[in-house]
């Protein structure tokens, strides 16, 4: 029997380190760190449980006496009385459960709030670069599967722990106290139980890892293709029957690892039901030849089997504990995975504030390459995620050298992947640069705070985002604490407000998902108004104005005169009739800035202006 318990024990050891060889070092100290915080409810939640086991385990001796010395010897009141003390203790045990239950939905709730709200803050403090790469159902699926794994560590496994140690050492202590020959035949047994439970506790674990990883997949299709622009795209593409036939396979996946998980827990729950007949026949057996040649009592021979029923499975949980812990600890690397990826647009701990009013923009000879995937995310949020490339470094912006004086207008224009859109994500600090610095008011944006630089600079970009909410939450997105007479000057100065009192709901009506229940032209105006609640020093219009209607295009014009007056603002246009009267017109191709100067200037000069401007005008009758 020891030479299988050490057996047992050393395959069990294995299957915990092959877990335990994916975690990342320090895993356990920062998990021990994080139960500090709730060492209080923890300890009261840990006494419960010890309480409750010992409790719980009391009966069979009452019950030994019932028969002995109440039934054998005709004491009805005593009987009587031990039955009343057994049922005063199951209710004394009950309570102790409803009791443990709240503990634990308690410290379970605090857990999983505080792992799910860090979780998300931090995730909120990544850089754009993380979100363009990092699939959004893979987070999802950390915030909801991952969290709530590490959360029953601490409720679920700390009771399994506790409750089943205590439980196996005083029944085994019981039945050695009321039998010990008996209890040494039982435990013969126990060997041949621990086999069948070590083999489908570790092929439950793995499956249980593998459904992380198989219902994130699942959550990723169903959150693009679920969204207005993923379910557009398919019906536009007519792939309906694809997307079904994506969606069965990865949906059956996760079927049938559910259908394979349930066999072998029925499995395991058969050779557990085995065992402890085996075990309960063996006791019947030898302990009703006892009792016949009255070397042991009935009342005993019943109590030991009691007590069997109440040992195999508190064996089962602690058989495979350090599979079951290393589990959870899983989960909580899987947390921390993210949370140890550091956001690499940071705040300096002594960043100053950018001081609202007139802003000067300078760009110092910028050069910039986006982030590599090492930089800024997880191949585990990837799922197409390959191996590093090995190709140099590609920098998409060189040289960028220029001045926006308070006030004034510059226009950004080029053909498409020159680098305009990027210089705007600069200045927005989306991105930090490589080389060079960029400054408002001579402040270098590295050296500012956050809160302050958003609080400067508003931005409508090509395809504005609405949330999924009314016209009225969009704007105060903006500007939280801005009144109803705020809410309509912005909507008038958008040339927007007449739409919005045509609409049933007014300034209540639902936007529905990325704003799809209006036009373009309509988007980009309710974005200028959102813009214009939150009055930044700083304006930057992106291809606003790009695919739209003459009549769209017009009304956005003006409503972005309205927005840059008394800004300073930078607009990205491919119409080069809407810079005409820019302050300065800076020419980008291949990432540089190869001329600038105003309209007229950049026509007499010839090159890359007059090309792009002839070119677009070349069929229409437009005065230079």
């Amino acid at each position: 029997m020891a030479r299988g318990m050490m057996g047992a024990g050393r395959a069990l050891r294995q299957d915990a380190s092959v877990l335990e060889e994916s975690l990342k070092p320090g895993t356990r100290r920062r998990v021990l760190r994080f139960a500090a915080t709730y060492g209080s409810g923890l300890a009261l939640f840990a006494l419960v449980v010890v309480v409750d086991a010992a409790v719980g385990n009391i009966n069979p001796l009452i019950y030994r006496d019932i028969i002995n010395n109440g039934v054998i010897k005709h004491d009805a009141p005593l009987v009587v009385r031990l039955a009343l003390l057994a049922a005063a203790i199951m209710v004394a045990d009950a309570g102790l459960g409803l009791f443990q239950s709240y503990l634990a939905a308690r410290i379970g709730r605090d857990i999983l709030l505080k792992l799910r709200t860090d979780l998300f803050n931090h995730i909120q403090r990544m850089p754009l670069a993380f979100f363009l790469r990092a699939q959004t159902g893979a987070l999802v699926s950390r915030l909801n599967g991952d969290v709530s794994g590490a959360q029953s560590a601490f409720t679920d496994v700390l009771s399994s722990v506790l409750g089943n140690l205590i439980s196996v050492v005083m029944v085994v202590g019981f039945m050695l106290f009321l039998s010990w020959k008996i209890t040494l035949a039982a435990l013969l047994l126990l060997p041949l139980f621990l086999w069948p439970a070590r083999r489908m506790g570790r092929v439950l674990q793995k499956m249980a890892r593998e459904s992380y990883d198989l219902n994130a997949a699942v959550n990723a299709v169903m959150t693009e293709r679920f969204g207005v622009a993923g379910a557009l795209l398919a019906k536009l593409f007519g792939r309906p029957d694809d997307e079904a036939a994506l969606f069965d396979a990865k949906a059956r996946a996760v079927g049938d690892l559910s259908v394979r998980r349930s066999v072998y827990g029925r499995i395991f729950f058969a050779a557990l039901s085995l065992m402890a007949g085996l075990a309960v026949a063996l006791t019947f057996g030898w302990g009703g030849v006892l009792a016949v040649h009255n070397e042991l009592d009935v009342g005993t021979l019943m109590a030991l089997v009691s007590y069997l029923g109440r040992l195999y499975g508190p064996i089962t949980g602690l058989s495979n504990i350090q599979i079951t812990v290393m589990t959870a600890l899983v989960s909580f690397d899987r947390v921390f995975e993210i949370m140890d990826l550091p956001p690499a647009i940071a705040e300096k701990p002594d960043a100053v504030t950018i001081p609202p009013g007139p802003a000067a923009i300078r760009f110092n000879h910028v050069a910039f390459r986006y982030p590599t995937a090492a930089e800024v995310s997880l191949a585990s949020l990837e799922a197409v995620a390959k191996p590093p490339s090995r190709l140099p470094e590609k920098t998409v912006l060189s040289d960028i050298d220029f001045d926006v004086a308070p006030g004034t207008l510059t226009a950004l224009v080029g053909p498409s992947g020159a680098g305009k859109t990027t210089i705007t994500q600069l200045l927005a600090r989306l991105y930090d640069v490589k080389d060079g610095a960029i400054t408002i008011n001579g402040t270098d944006l590295r050296d500012a705070t956050l809160a302050s630089l958003s609080a400067r600079i508003g931005m409508v970009t090509q395809d504005s985002h609405l949330f999924h909410d009314t016209i009225r939450a969009n704007l105060l997105y903006a500007r939280p604490d801005a009144g109803e007479a705020d809410i309509w000057a912005a909507l008038e100065a958008a040339q927007i407000a007449p739409l919005v009192r045509g609409l049933p709901e007014g300034v209540d009506t639902l936007v529905g998902e990325r704003g799809y229940r209006f036009s373009g032209g309509e988007k980009q105006r309710l974005a200028i108004a959102r813009l214009l609640l939150k009055a930044p020093d700083i304006a930057v219009l992106d291809e606003a104005t790009a695919h739209l209607d003459s009549e769209s295009e017009a009304a956005i014009q003006d409503a972005f005169e309205i927005a840059r007056k008394n800004r300073t603002a930078i607009v990205i246009a491919h119409r080069l009739s809407t810079i005409r009267t820019a302050d300065q017109i800076l020419v980008i191709a291949d990432g540089r800035i190869v001329q600038r100067g105003r309209h007229d200037e950049l026509l007499a000069m010839g090159g890359l202006y007059a090309d792009l401007y002839h070119r677009q005008f070349e069929t229409r009758t437009i005065p230079p």
